[in-house]
């Protein structure tokens, strides 16, 4: 059968039963994935949409994801989901729509020089489309295009793209860069300024277009309205987040649900949670939605301040009340009246000093060292500890009335490898954080990146993985964060045995080399390097 390049250009549909089960599927998804029908009948949806958020009754429109390939490579697509409800209006199917983001770009390029497919390409793509000659003038304008810019194609002919494609941004214009640098992009995200002056989002992808000759004759560019895709967004973090906090998994929603509930009332807190899983950003989430929220929010790390200093920190003191006291001190249960004290690492307190905490939660009231007269004062008080306090009572080391005060209502906080799940949101917050602090556009991480970073332990849970994003995002050089851009102690040993760079990279080298039947050319593109330099590194990794 002749290649038909429009039948080419289908999206893959894919029916699943009520268990994402796949029961049927068209001949397109089998193009995308390079499976065969055997192959990919009674799959799970899952293993070809690993990363794609929870399903459940309601429609998902076009949300940008990665799907697994028969080869096991990562292409971005973008997946619609609809439910099927039987006559009794019970969900027992589900009908997914996935298009692959960069086949439509690749045959649009091959498409462009065949005059008639033309029309009927630019037409028939929901993207809008538009080319441009050396000059950088507009010589076609589709549909989508008219109707994402407001512009009609009669308006924008012969115009300079940048004349329509107006951007508030001070980066350049991308296809101004790919022609310069001949160098395509690839999901950049940008807003535009549309004809009646409304600003939206758009991801934009751009290409050089070539004579039969192989002479540069202009470029084209797609771009997708992300406005919806926005609000989704904005909408999972909404929904995958209380206040800064952050996380989909099952155990973060029942945390999520105790926040609603405690915050609004008056109740002592007990947080535990290995170091670094996020007990301050509790603390602080619980105060700023209660009603002491316009109050004094006030911590103190009990593990950081000495002994004898740390009653003179927690209740203040009085001029002369030992040598250096020179004048009066307030203490933080005084700067935290009527707001909220966060007592951190509370089991490593003293406890001579556990009588006088238990005193101010019961009687609200104290004496300044070296004070004979006692002050009153009106706190919340949230406590954090890393060492499970139980155990500490039964040793003998925290006194059992104070526990049971401190323990109204009481939050397990999850180890970061405890909700993996969690890692991918965790890094596009991270990601979106560096960028505006570095002033950069990294859109995200390498698949086998991402494969690590799910396996890694986290002995320092939420903190490890900010610091460790860091230190990438200060690194990164493109818009993925690389293997290389890791810092190197992650790994000098890995949960399943020692893992060096060396070892992760040939593997992954391999990989890609067995996806495209050894052809170095095509796997130095996938990587991202020019074939010398996959030369040399097939022989510093001993690849034959």
């Amino acid at each position: 059968m002749e290649w038909n390049p429009v039948n080419a250009l289908a999206d893959g549909i894919i029916i699943t039963d009520d268990n994402l089960k796949i029961i049927n599927f068209n001949q397109a998804i089998l193009r995308i994935t390079g499976f065969s029908p055997d192959e990919l009948m009674g799959k799970e949806i899952k293993e070809i949409l690993p990363y794609f958020e929870k399903i459940d009754n309601s429609v998902i429109s076009a949300v940008e994801t990665g799907m697994k390939t028969r080869e096991g490579m990562t292409i971005k697509v973008l997946v619609s989901v609809n439910p099927v409800k039987s006559p009794e209006g019970k969900t027992n199917q589900y009908l997914f729509v996935i298009r692959n983001i960069f086949e439509y770009l690749f045959l649009l390029k091959q498409l462009i020089q065949e005059r008639n497919f033309k029309e009927a390409i630019l037409e028939s793509i929901l993207d809008g489309v538009f080319t441009v000659d050396s000059q950088f003038r507009i010589t076609s304008f589709n549909k989508a295009a008219e109707h994402i810019t407001g512009y009609k194609k009669e308006e924008v002919l012969g115009k300079n793209c940048s004349e329509v494609m107006r951007s508030p941004d001070a980066d350049p214009c991308p296809l101004r860069k790919t022609l310069e640098t001949g160098e395509n992009v690839s999901n950049y995200e940008m807003e535009i300024i549309t004809k009646n002056g409304k600003r939206i989002p758009v991801s934009v992808n751009t290409a050089i277009l070539y004579d039969e000759k192989g002479e540069i004759i202009g470029g084209v560019e797609t771009f997708r309205d992300m406005s919806e895709i926005v609000r989704l967004r904005n909408e999972v973090r909404h929904r995958f987040s209380f206040g800064n906090i952050i996380g989909k998994s099952d155990c973060m929603q029942i945390i999520y649900d105790k926040l609603e509930v405690i915050s609004v009332t008056d109740s002592n807190v007990l947080i535990e949670g290995e170091t670094g899983t996020g007990k301050d950003l509790i603390a602080r989430t619980i105060h700023y939605n209660s009603m002491r929220k316009d109050k004094p929010f006030v911590k103190i790390n009990c593990a950081a301040i000495p002994e004898n200093l740390l009653e003179s920190e927690l209740f203040g003191y009085k001029k002369g009340a030992f040598t250096g006291a020179v004048m009066d001190k307030m203490g933080k249960f005084e700067a935290a009246d009527g707001g909220t004290i966060f007592l951190d690492e509370i089991g490593d307190m003293p406890l001579s000093l556990q009588a006088k905490i238990l005193r101010v939660i019961e009687e609200k009231e104290f004496e300044r060292l070296g004070e004979v007269k006692s002050r009153k004062v009106d706190v919340r008080v949230i406590a954090a500890t890393n060492r499970p306090l139980k155990e500490l009572v039964e040793q003998g080391k925290f006194r059992m009335d104070l526990y049971y005060r401190l323990n109204v209502v009481r939050i397990k906080l999850p180890a970061l490898r405890e909700r993996a799940e969690d890692i991918p949101l965790l890094l596009d917050h991270f990601i979106e954080v560096f960028n505006k602090k570095f002033n950069k556009r990294v859109k995200g991480v390498e698949q086998r990146v991402m494969d690590f970073l799910l396996d890694y332990s986290w002995p320092g849970n939420v903190r490890e993985l900010e610091n460790v994003i860091e230190h990438a995002m200060i690194h990164a050089r493109g818009e993925l964060i690389r293997f290389d851009n890791l810092p190197d102690y992650l790994f000098e040993e890995c949960e399943s045995g020692a893992v060096s760079l060396e070892d992760i990279e040939r593997e992954h080298i391999l990989r890609v080399l067995k996806s495209v039947n050894n052809n170095r050319t095509r796997a130095s593109k996938i990587l991202g390097i020019s074939r010398s330099t996959l030369w040399r590194k097939l022989k510093e990794l001993n690849i034959e």
